[in-house]
């Protein structure tokens, strides 16, 4: 299953060790780079709107995404050590499947990162307008600049929502001045929320009550196609989540010993992740209940929705778990911990700048090299002279985050974002069962146990997740692709350096140089 023109490995390797980027990770630090990305507006944010969705199930609904991304992680780390270059799932389908779905996958990683980006900055900006600002300065932004000009479901707003704008801009500096410093700082990130997030469990499960889990699925498994409830539908939704670990993957060409470091990197990070997720989501909904808002025919009201805001409004779910903005927080307040919620809340604030970060720095990795590979121009794939990172298409992404973040709703960018990395995924899994065919004999330093039922596992998985999003949210993406293909068409097919007979090898002196496409 070959579309268009196919790139062979060893040019793949070539090139990028002829435009290299700095190796300086090792893998506790790219686990600490999955675990920031994984941690975060998932647990932070999405907690009480996957509980109106499954309700107790969202345990479940974790448990689910979760396996989908473990079968999903084997599959990229043995590609990834295979091939440790940047560019992720684009670079995986370029050598296997060819130029033209490696564009699909590339542009389908747009929604996965900036989109998702975005909205992690604008759920950044919302703590910190409501925990810093409010509660602890007892202040006001004026609505002006506390909001884009609508808000999610059609509500007044405001011009600019200028705290996401800072923060969008600042961790993109972070990132212009170099890889080790902005996973230095990623470190101490990932150091505060999991120490929140430990608290949390400590003061919640010893007051878990049985009884609040009863019944487990209000909302059943399946909430129906297109529904994007029930806890199947919760689990396409917080799939979300776990975007970090596949960023892991862009990281291999800046990674030392690639073959070691990067399955443990993308493994590791996704176990401790999933484990934490399910523990946390116990130690709500046991202490404080998590049952949804049911509608007049006995099916939730959707998570977001204006019926749901009303019904929250009511004097009777004050302390709903679903009704939170702040869920953690929230819980902690109600069973008489405010000021650790406060806490809580706080770490939230300072530590969401490093899921912003990891969204970021995959989304630059991969318009990088897609640039080298000349579907992009070129001048994006410059790097810094003295900061040797990518820093054109750096700056340009995080423009583009930062204006979104200002100006744009974000209340469903998590379905959307879901959308193109589920197609990802599964390109990646058809790309490492292609070529344990194609190229039996390569080295692989890590190999996928049992790829022969992992691999249509992770498809089965993806496409699963994709049909229980909400039926907005899979218009999505064939919409989004048809973009994309305009624009290959009208300028990276004629630009691209292997349509164009340009493709590195390596001689036999290692010395990287060019020959013709065969």
């Amino acid at each position: 299953m070959k579309f268009g023109r196919v790139k062979p490995l060893d040019a793949i390797l070539a090139t990028a060790k002829a435009k290299s980027l700095e190796p300086t990770l090792g893998w506790f630090q790219l686990t600490l780079f999955g675990i920031g990305c994984v941690i975060g507006t998932g647990i932070f944010a999405l907690t009480a709107s996957g509980a109106q969705k499954a309700g107790p199930g969202l345990m479940l609904a974790f448990a689910i995404a979760g396996a989908i991304c473990i079968v999903a992680a084997l599959c990229y780390a043995e590609i990834a050590a295979m091939i440790p270059v940047a560019g992720s799932a684009y670079t995986y389908t370029y050598s296997v499947m060819g130029e033209l779905l490696a564009w699909t996958v590339g542009w389908a990683l747009v929604l996965e990162y900036a989109v998702a980006a975005s909205a992690v900055s604008v759920t950044w900006s919302d703590y910190f307008q409501g925990t810093v600002i409010r509660e602890f300065l007892g202040m006001q932004m004026p609505a002006w600049l506390s909001a884009g000009p609508l808000a999610f479901g059609g509500s007044p707003g405001g011009l600019i929502n200028l705290p996401a704008v800072v923060i969008a801009a600042f961790v993109t500096w972070l990132l212009v001045v170099g890889t080790k410093e902005s996973a230095r700082f990623n470190a101490i990130l990932v150091a505060i929320k999991v120490t929140a997030l430990t608290a949390f469990l400590i003061l919640t499960l010893p007051k878990v009550e049985m009884a609040r889990f009863n019944p487990f699925l209000p909302a059943g498994v399946f909430g129906g196609f297109g529904t994007g409830i029930g806890a199947v539908g919760a689990a396409a939704t917080i799939f979300f989540a776990y975007v970090g670990f596949d960023a892991v993957s862009t990281a291999a060409e800046e990674t030392k010993n690639p073959q070691r470091n990067v399955p443990i990197g993308l493994i590791g990070s996704l176990l401790f992740c999933t484990v934490f997720y399910i523990l946390v989501a116990a130690g709500a909904i046991g202490t404080i209940g998590g049952t949804p808002i049911m509608g007049p025919n006995g099916i939730p009201f959707p998570a977001g929705s204006e019926e749901l805001a009303r019904q929250c409004a009511l004097p009777q779910y004050a302390d709903s778990l679903v009704c939170s903005k702040e869920a953690l927080a929230h819980v902690l307040r109600v069973i008489g911990f405010s000021t650790v919620g406060n806490m809580l809340g706080i770490a939230a604030f300072v530590a969401l700048p490093s899921v912003i970060l990891i969204l970021i720095f995959g989304q630059t990795r991969i318009f990088f090299v897609m640039s080298r590979d000349g579907l992009l121009p070129e001048g994006l794939s410059k790097i810094h002279p003295k900061y040797k990172t990518p820093y054109v298409v750096t700056i340009i992404t995080g423009a583009v985050v930062a204006l979104s973040a200002a100006f744009l709703p974000v209340g469903k960018l998590a379905d959307i974002a879901n959308a193109g990395t589920l197609y990802a995924f599964m390109m990646v899994a058809i790309a490492v069962m292609m070529l344990r065919r194609t190229e039996p004999d390569r080295e692989r330093r890590f190999r996928t146990p049992a790829l022969w039922l992992v691999g249509p596992l992770t498809i089965a998985g993806c496409i699963f997740l994709f049909v229980n999003l909400p039926f907005e949210a899979m218009l999505v993406l064939p919409a989004w692709g048809a973009v994309g293909l305009v624009i290959y068409y009208a300028y990276s097919y004629k630009n691209s350096h292997l349509g164009r007979g340009h493709v590195m090898v390596t001689d036999l002196d290692n010395h990287p140089g060019e020959t013709p496409a065969a």
